[in-house]
């Protein structure tokens, strides 16, 4: 199954670590425009190697990290690592701390089809280029994605509990989340991470694109080598791992806003909704998440100065004329993109994804204000998707629309940088074997 390696990660050097905070970035696809223009003005903040600006940013950032490595802004570790990164945050309207768990490392670059990484959501092809175009000038994983393994011994947590009384880096980060990084040297314990990966599939929970980009990058590589091995950099990805036992995983919903929908208004809208749902008019748009929680097939509809709980009428669930497996069909959100959006607004399925008319939105408040605002037409609100869920798409082999899901906190950029340059990617030792 899972084969995966530590790493000599690329850091900022020792001087600068200190002010790690002022270093660090989101990833590249939930950077608004005003974070990333204040975080342009620090000139070796790693969001000129994740978000590159200029009218060559490929080229920039390339150029910005070669100077980075030879000015020692970044310093490879000497010495090969599991890196621990926890992540410890609360929610909106509860006093609990959650800490989420996890380990940071190269994962060997399974295409879809090894069955060793399954995804469950589409990606949007723009997205997967810009990737991939990073990856060849850079030759850097500038961030990991998602990951999520099962382990219900959690076999791991000790080792990585005993690494974070030594962190690297503490800090607080764009979320308001405390970010603590440590590292594992002892090979003796990475065998261990090794072994129970070993025996794993691998659900990716966030970074599908980013992910895609390196699949694609090793299949142009492999084309490229006639000497090709298959333990070359460019066979690996770098990936944070967290376990779906615990209970500090957490999955918010995604809203969708709805704007330039040719002849709309409120009246037609709820007149064709009424084909497939049932209709109830809630008097505080706020309670919406409340209404909605734990009813099958029920949605918030947010539309000019009202809101409504809306519920899909049990005999169209038969309707669904999808190719999908009776468990898919029956999701929230299969049937939110069948009836609202294929149905009602004439968008069929395999084109939602790259529609301008859809757009994925995880704060409500957000939601309801541009509503409000005339700055959409239309919102549908949704609910939280469970684990069990995604693990239930993810075993059938189908896919969820992009940004379906949501899972919080993000990972930040910035901690550590992982090269698939060979003269810096390969190992005095493979544990990994």
């Amino acid at each position: 199954m899972a084969q995966i390696k530590p790493l000599k990660a690329w850091r900022f050097n020792s001087k600068l670590a200190s002010s790690i905070e002022q270093l660090t970035s989101p990833l590249f696809d939930v950077v608004s425009d005003r974070q990333r223009q204040a975080l342009y003005a620090n000139e070796i903040n790693s969001i000129h190697l994740s978000v590159p600006m200029g009218p060559d940013p490929i080229k920039n950032a390339a150029s910005t990290l070669k100077k980075w490595k030879n000015d020692n802004t970044i310093v490879q570790d000497k010495i090969p690592g599991i890196y621990v990164y926890y992540q410890h945050f609360s929610l909106p309207g509860s006093s609990k701390e959650y800490c989420r768990k996890g380990f940071i490392a190269n994962i060997r670059a399974y295409d879809w089809d090894d069955q060793v990484v399954l995804r469950h959501e589409n990606t949007m092809p723009h997205s997967v280029n810009d990737r991939v175009d990073l990856l060849r000038e850079t030759q850097l994983n500038v961030s990991p994605t998602h990951g999520l393994y099962t382990d219900s011994e959690h076999s791991l947590e000790p080792f990585m509990d005993e690494s974070m009384k030594n962190a690297i880096y503490e800090t607080e980060d764009y979320q308001g989340v405390r970010d603590v990084l440590s590292v594992i040297h002892d090979a003796n314990v990475i065998s261990k991470f090794v072994d129970v990966l070993k025996d794993r599939q691998i659900i990716l929970a966030d970074g599908h694109h980013r992910y895609e980009g390196s699949l694609a990058y090793k299949h142009q590589s492999i084309a490229a080598n006639p000497d090709h091995t298959g333990n070359e950099g460019y066979n690996f990805h770098l990936m944070f791992f967290t376990n779906t036992e615990s209970d500090d995983l957490r999955v918010l919903p995604t809203h969708r806003l709805v704007s330039d929908w040719p002849g709309f208004n409120e009246a037609f809208l709820l007149d064709q909704l009424s084909n497939y749902f049932t209709i109830k008019p809630v008097d505080n748009a706020s309670d919406v998440n409340e209404i909605i929680l734990g009813k099958q097939w029920a949605f918030g509809l947010l539309v000019g100065e009202n809101a409504y709980k809306i519920r899909l009428k049990p005999e169209c669930i038969e309707s669904i004329s999808w190719n999908f497996p009776d468990e898919i069909k029956r999701l929230d959100l299969t049937v939110m993109h069948y009836f609202i959006f294929e149905k009602i607004m004439g968008i069929p399925g395999p084109k939602q994804s790259a529609s301008r008319n859809i757009v994925f939105q995880r704060n409500f408040t957000e939601c309801h204000s541009k509503v409000l605002h005339g700055d959409a037409q239309f919102a549908i609100i949704t609910k939280e998707l469970s684990m069990e869920t995604i693990k239930e798409v993810c075993y059938s082999g189908y896919t969820m629309p992009p940004k379906t899901t949501y899972f919080y906190p993000k990972v930040i950029c910035g901690f550590l940088f992982s090269s698939i340059k060979e003269d810096e990617f390969q190992l005095p030792v493979d544990t990994s074997l």
